[in-house]
């Protein structure tokens, strides 16, 4: 075994540690949470590295860096996320590889998306990400643009108030899957610093949505740094990166 193969086989194995000991703690099955492991920054050998780990789920979320990766990486049995802010002129390169958007926020790129998968004869999952720091989610709907997106928001998404609309979008659009919502711990708002409340929330908006679309029941929330929180919430899917792959480099 490689020493890169021996300190992910370590990490991933503290990794699954973490989340079986949640869920024992939450009164859940291990099986009801998917690890995504984010592989952002990190070549495509660690990819396959993983892979031949067991890892079935990675994500990305620059498009410049995913589509060289997952070309070199098509021959294995991984599921692909995207993850980042998603710009309509890298639909058609996205939608090339990515099973999962987990960022939808707009309906411009839901148009986008439809398009493209029609197009490719792909069917592409999609989450509606929601930005619990863009107005008080427990108040009166939050204003959305005219595009659907939040107004606000520092890491993008849609206000809890927009959720309704836009999901009837993907869910009406050719080529897309409804699958759920996901969301980032805010680090503005009054969920600041409240990781488990904001999951919680996000839970609330969840069981709403799943009333009108029963099979968009994916719940993606939670990172290396709080992924107990999201898995005590109920979240199906936690996003890690660093407690697997290491701390990033910096980006120049």
């Amino acid at each position: 075994m490689t020493d890169r193969k021996a300190e992910l086989a370590a990490n991933l194995a503290k990794v699954e540690e973490r989340i079986a000991a949640a869920c024992t703690a939450a009164g859940r099955a291990r099986e009801e949470v998917t690890l995504i492991v984010v592989t952002k920054t990190y070549p495509a050998s660690d990819v396959r590295i993983l892979s031949h780990l067991g890892v079935r789920h990675v994500a990305e979320n620059r498009d410049q860096d995913a589509a060289p990766k997952a070309a070199v990486c098509a021959d294995l049995p991984l599921t692909w996320h995207f993850v980042g802010q998603l710009q309509t002129n890298k639909v058609r390169s996205v939608v090339g590889y990515a099973d999962v958007v987990q960022s939808v926020d707009r309906s411009r790129l839901v148009a986008a998306l439809s398009k493209e998968a029609v197009r490719t004869g792909r069917e592409v999952g999609c989450l509606i990400q929601v930005a619990l720091d863009a107005a008080d989610p427990t108040g009166p709907a939050a204003p959305v643009s005219p595009a659907g997106g939040a107004a606000g928001g520092e890491r993008g998404g849609v206000a809890p108030g927009g959720i309704e609309e836009l999901a009837d979008l993907v869910a009406g659009a050719p080529g897309l899957r409804l699958d759920g919502l996901m969301t980032v711990a805010p680090l503005t708002g009054q969920y600041a610093g409240r990781q488990r409340a904001a999951f919680d929330r996000l839970m609330v908006l969840s069981t709403d949505l799943r009333r009108a679309h029963p099979a968009a029941n994916m719940v993606s929330a939670g990172m290396s740094a709080d992924l107990e929180q999201a898995v005590a919430a109920g979240a199906t899917h936690v996003r890690v990166g660093t407690s697997v792959l290491g701390v990033r480099p910096r980006l120049g």
